[in-house]
């Protein structure tokens, strides 16, 4: 079970990887997993050649494979401009098209003012979405009052619960003849297998874990009976 945390931060203490650091620790505690955490900012000189060149150095090759390969991700950028950073959209324009397909990715954003709280879901989850990851329902947004609030501490423990349901070895086996028929794969607490994720998702139950899916074909033919 692989997990990988990718923090846009900037500076160093970085809020973006504090709260990066918080959400990895709340998965970890549903998880057998040790996080590797990329810090882009490192990597910023090796994003910018990969762009005029058309080759990533080795450094930024590593990260681009170990995204590739995880399990689950944690992505946490600054609020820049309204939006996420330059520096985060770069790494992932650069990520392989297919690479996130399925993928459960846990989306924070960290900025100076609540009036961006909404980040995540007009600019972080769009971008995910367009990637085919599958983004928990919780997103997580800090602004510079919450640190320390309670409300911020069960939002990271509510993302990383969601975030640890959907990488469950458990739910990733699920039982191939329930999908063939179009029941989603789940285990005994009722987590969903991204794998099986090929209907609609119409409501999400964080107390008993899980979501209500409705394969496609059958929603179809409930809206052409209406």
């Amino acid at each position: 079970m692989k997990l990988v945390v990718v923090s846009a931060g900037l500076s160093s203490p970085s809020s973006t990887r504090l709260l990066a650091d918080r959400l990895a620790a709340a998965t970890r505690g549903h998880l057998d997993t040790e996080p590797e955490v990329i810090e882009l900012r490192d990597l910023a000189t090796e994003i910018a050649q990969h762009f005029v060149t058309g080759f990533p150095p080795a450094r930024l090759a590593a990260a681009l494979d170990a995204v590739a390969a995880a399990d689950g991700l944690i992505a946490v950028t600054p609020v820049f401009a309204a939006s996420y950073s330059g520096l985060f959209k770069s790494f992932f324009d650069l990520i392989d098209k297919d690479a996130l397909t399925g993928k459960p990715v846990l989306i924070g954003a960290t900025g100076g003012t609540a009036r961006h709280s909404l980040v995540t879901e007009h600019a972080l989850r769009p971008l995910f979405t367009y990637l085919r990851a599958l983004v928990p329902p919780t997103a997580v947004y800090a602004a510079s009052e919450d640190w320390g609030q309670e409300g911020l501490a069960q939002r990271i423990a509510r993302a990383g619960a969601e975030l640890a349901r959907l990488m469950a070895p458990a739910a990733r086996d699920g039982a191939p003849d329930a999908a063939r028929h179009g029941a989603p794969d789940v285990d005994t607490s009722g987590a969903i297998s991204p794998r099986s994720l090929t209907g609609a998702i119409t409501s999400a139950h964080p107390a008993g874990g899980g979501f209500a899916i409705v394969p496609f074909e059958q929603r179809l033919a409930a809206l052409r009976a209406q």
